[in-house]
């Protein structure tokens, strides 16, 4: 199978066309390498992260030069992967025990009955990762199973499979024994079906239309699962923002990676008393962000990864302009630069009826509009069918927590676009709404992949009347027993 490099439309290289038994193949070497991991020790997980984190490291030229040619994206957008993926590993590497060690927990007689709660590795974890993020999609959502004591089975997507199958070579040589980490290569329409029918969790990233139907799949095998979908996020710039901060960070959150980022922002909406002065400024910034195709950190934004893609952001800024929306900045295609490069594109006077109002485009366009008061911004940024994650600008902090409490997002950054909660990674990440199930990061993001178990024990006397106990007197002292312990303080 062919993979194509987006900057030029030549063949990067080829991967396997993997079948249905491939990944029943891929699933059967997991299950025997997990029996063996499962019992290994927390620090023994914990040293082959760390080595892989301290590998991807330093070998970050090989794999910056990797993302860039098969998703098209600027370096400094690939750089963002290598920070995620050793991030996240150092993270799990030193929290994983601390996240799923047992607990007791309160027995349903005082005095008399023990329980305790445990966490066993799930088995094998099916991850369907997309071509936005490659590395770090496929990466930093395994090697929290991987430090849970799971195996794990990743279909990268088929225009970019080279960055997992590298980071599973990485794996390796950081110590991960065969078979804990495998690939399989091909079409998620002929993959999908048997890699969720024979796994034994679901992480999947794309798009919302797919994971209904993955959901669908998972939910026939009765398999739970965790999904980040998609995003119409909002950027919220308030009165009393510094423009020139708010400014560069609409540069990042709007074009970052072309905008082809589930958590970049295509709604940027502005207080009406800075609205003009902010849009000047951000149309002339645009103006002259500078696109290339180099394997170096000039470019500030790259390329669209595909000809279908590129297809869609034309069709969503030609529908807006044919029914009355302005173009501010943008609005081309550059096939000067490469044949899917595509100008940052600034929208004004969008609205209800145009298809990038509602729909995610997934490409560097934004739609600006203004707003006249704090509860007007409120509801227009939550009246979308998604919450993944938005950004707000304020100058008073205090202010800033209250209105985003009020938002209907997963994520909130404020004065950031979406690095500072990506990046948290010991708070959880995901969407509401139709953009996405469960989360990433933190204790919850290393907990489902695991199996709870409660153990209780019961002393002296059974929850049954004994022997020489009839039923009504013994139903008798234990509704008693309920309404004394309701009296008690600290008892649940």
């Amino acid at each position: 199978m062919e993979v194509e490099k987006p900057f030029t439309g030549e063949v990067l290289g080829t991967v396997p066309r993997c079948t249905a038994d491939d990944v029943e193949t891929a699933i059967a070497r997991a299950r025997v390498a997990q029996g063996t991991w499962r019992r290994t020790s927390f620090a023994q997980r914990k040293r082959v992260l760390l080595r892989f984190h301290d590998l991807v490291l330093s070998r970050q030229a090989e794999i910056l030069d990797l993302i860039q040619l098969e998703s098209g994206k600027a370096r400094r957008h690939a750089f963002e992967e290598i920070l995620d993926v050793a991030i996240v590993a150092r993270y799990y590497a030193n929290t994983a025990q601390r996240h799923l060690r047992s607990h007791r927990r309160r027995g349903a007689l005082p005095f008399l009955t023990a329980a305790q709660e445990h966490r066993h590795p799930i088995g094998v974890v099916a991850i369907i990762a997309p071509w936005n993020y490659p590395f770090t999609l496929s990466m930093s959502d395994a090697t929290p199973a991987l430090a849970a004591g799971n195996a794990v089975v990743v279909k990268p997507d088929s225009q970019t499979p080279f960055s997992t199958l590298w980071g599973a070579a990485l794996l390796e040589e950081a110590g991960l024994p065969p078979g804990l980490f495998e690939v399989v290569t091909g079409a998620g329409s002929q993959l999908g079906e048997p890699l969720i029918g024979g796994s034994d969790y679901l992480m999947f990233t794309g798009s919302t239309a797919t994971g209904r139907k993955v959901a669908a799949q998972a939910a026939e095998n009765l398999i739970p699962c965790s999904m980040e979908l998609g995003g119409k996020n909002a950027m919220i710039v308030l009165d009393d923002a510094s423009l020139t901060k708010a400014v560069d960070g609409a540069t990042r959150a709007l074009f970052s990676n072309a905008g082809q980022l589930c958590i970049s922002v295509e709604r940027l909406m502005v207080h009406d008393s800075v609205a003009d002065e902010f849009t000047r400024r951000l149309v002339e910034r645009t103006r002259g962000m500078k696109l290339d195709a180099g394997l170096d950190y000039r470019a500030e934004m790259g390329s669209l990864v595909s000809g279908t893609q590129l297809e869609t952001v034309r069709e969503h800024v030609e529908d807006a302009t044919a029914k009355g929306a302005t173009v501010l900045a943008g609005g081309r295609p550059r096939p000067d630069i490469g044949p899917y490069f595509h100008e940052p594109t600034l929208l004004d006077g969008v609205r209800e009826g145009m298809t990038c109002f509602e729909e995610e485009t997934f490409g560097p366009v934004a739609a600006v509009s203004t707003f006249a008061s704090e509860q007007e911004a409120i509801a227009r940024a939550n009246a979308s069918d998604y919450g993944l994650n938005f950004s707000l600008w304020t100058a008073d902090a205090a202010r800033g927590r209250r209105v985003a409490a009020q938002l209907e997002a997963g994520t909130v950054n404020v004065n950031e676009g979406y690095a500072a909660a990506w990046a948290s990674v010991d708070a959880p990440m995901g969407g509401m709404k139709s953009s996405g199930l469960g989360r990433r990061h933190g204790a919850h993001g290393i907990q489902k992949y695991t199996e709870e178990q409660t153990v209780a024990l019961q002393r002296v006397l059974p929850i049954a009347p004994p022997r020489f106990v009839g039923q009504r007197p013994w139903g008798k002292a234990m509704t008693a027993s309920l309404r004394l312990l309701r009296r008690l303080p600290g008892v649940r």
